[in-house]
């Protein structure tokens, strides 16, 4: 089973870090033609709130209430029973999306009043952000019905397809910021324009996948549906829970609002950067591991449940705590090498760095939190991740409000970092309560990936902390020392590693 799940994972890594590189291109190419400037705020806020809508009605509590109701009607009324309840489902879900985003459009200036209370008339920034939401909301439609059907396509077996889709987005980014920029009075609307031809690509994109598996979508409205109230019972109380993360986020950019023009920017980039693991493996990882559990609970197997549970665990954290340790070491150094040039100064790589180690702190927790969470998603069990990710919401809140005084931009992220690890770490003492994860089995592990970090983290720290060498030295000069930084950070983690005692055999034992 292992080596399925670790096939699977790696394929659907591969293919989001395709989509990852390309998204940095994406940005790279943002920032040198428009920087970190009052104009790209707006257009960020305007990407958010569809983006954050996403995740409710995508990747979020729509694909964590759908996928196991789907592997439970296949487990019971095989493949015709899938297709009858995607036909209802997708007509379901396509008409509620439908009226959302046509009320979007509609009420833009309210969601930005609400999303960024700080924007206002005098800077543009509140006006350039209601006309870009008109523009890119129309992209929640579209990316929700690709997310149905790349759930439909994992729970067949196929992850390559629905894991590259993202990859069309960032290239549509890339060629309108190119082509379409010198068209606008605000050149930063060709990023949102980009965003909605993206979202007609993505759609395009999975329906031949489907095909080619036999099933062909023909939407009908089947609220009455046992099935379709079931996915929309679990779905309510997940709108909350399984967007913890993201709510945190947009409650980031909430506060900074109030901040001097550029701060929304900066925790855009750093959040782009901290997305670079969590994307290439926490969300792959939670999209392979989640159809798995959910099929071992339907057919009633609590041993390999458990197994899969605890073997996600491991593998989230053999790669998301040096991930963690790589990013905060080397903030500055990614973020200029990265970013600093054209339209981006200085002061914007210096404070993106701030922000990016600032939310190095939170992920693993970032990470944790999907698989942890997969472990009551796949039990159809919603109201306990909720319950804690309300708390976890009420504490980003409540430190975003302490912190951002003296902390400002730093602050925000350093809040949302606090907050998730707290979720991981409730929702790992609730499984453990509970006997679905036990982590005294796992210590020994553990603190060998601990020993191994702490020194890769000496090693990167004692030859990149030069901030004149990230700041001074030319584009190539970064460059080089970037990547010299990056294999020496590689290949320290894997030495002590082995000096600590790990060995693979450790990620497939007590796994048949």
């Amino acid at each position: 089973m292992s080596r399925e799940l670790a096939k699977n994972t790696l394929t659907v890594s591969s293919m989001t870090l395709v989509s990852r590189i390309s998204g940095f291109v994406r940005d790279m190419v943002g920032a040198t033609l428009f920087g970190a400037t009052g104009g790209f705020d707006a257009f960020v806020l305007a990407f958010k709130i569809p983006n954050f809508m996403r995740r409710l009605f995508a990747e979020g509590a729509f694909s964590q209430a759908f996928v196991p109701v789907l592997a439970e009607c296949k487990e019971k009324e095989g493949d015709e029973g899938v297709k009858a309840f995607a036909n209802d489902m997708a007509g379901s879900l396509g008409s509620v999306l439908l009226i959302i985003t046509v009320l979007g459009i509609m009420f833009a200036a309210f969601f930005v009043w609400v999303f960024a209370p700080g924007f206002d008339t005098a800077d543009g920034r509140f006006p350039m952000a209601v006309d870009m939401l008109r523009v890119t909301f129309p992209y929640l439609f579209l990316i929700s019905l690709t997310a149905f059907m790349s759930g439909i396509l994992n729970m067949y077996g196929c992850f390559w397809g629905p894991a590259i889709t993202p990859v069309l987005l960032n290239v549509s980014m890339i060629f309108s910021s190119l082509l379409l920029a010198s068209f606008f009075t605000t050149p930063v609307m060709a990023l949102a324009v980009g965003v909605l031809l993206g979202g007609v690509l993505q759609f395009l994109f999975q329906l031949p996948f489907l095909k080619a598996r036999g099933i062909w979508v023909r939407p009908r409205l089947g609220f009455k549906d046992a099935r379709v109230k079931k996915v929309l019972k679990l779905m309510i109380p997940a709108l909350v829970g399984v967007s913890v993360n993201q709510i945190n986020l947009i409650v980031d950019s909430a506060f900074a609002s109030f901040l001097p023009a550029g701060s929304v920017s900066w925790l855009y980039y750093a959040d782009r950067l901290m997305e670079f693991p969590l994307g290439v493996f926490g969300v792959a990882l939670a999209t392979v591991v989640l159809p798995k559990l959910s099929r071992q609970h339907a057919s009633d197997n609590a041993h390999h449940y458990k197994e899969t549970l605890a073997w996600g665990v491991r593998s989230v954290f053999l790669v998301g705590l040096p991930a963690a340790v790589g990013l905060g070491v080397l903030a500055l150094p990614l973020t200029s090498t990265l970013f600093y040039h054209g339209a981006f100064s200085q002061k914007d790589a210096i404070a993106t760095s701030e922000c990016l180690l600032a939310y190095s702190v939170g992920i693993l927790g970032f990470m944790a939190a999907k698989v942890l969470a997969s472990g009551f998603y796949a039990k159809q069990d919603l109201k306990t991740p909720v319950r804690i990710a309300i708390f976890c919401m009420i504490l980003n809140i409540v430190l975003n409000a302490a912190f951002i005084k003296h902390f400002h931009h730093m602050g925000l992220a350093l809040a949302t970092a606090i907050a998730a690890l707290a979720n991981t770490f409730l929702l790992a003492y609730t499984l453990q309560k509970r006997g679905l994860f036990r982590i005294q089995n796992e210590l020994l592990f553990f603190t060998r990936v601990i020993i191994a970090c702490l020194g890769m983290g000496v090693c990167v720290w004692y030859f990149a902390n030069d901030p004149s060498l990230w700041l001074d030295g030319d584009k190539m000069t970064r460059v080089l020392y970037l990547t010299v930084a990056v294999l020496l950070g590689m290949g320290s983690f894997v030495a002590f590693l082995f000096l600590s005692g790990f060995r693979l055999s450790v990620m497939r034992e007590r796994i048949a």
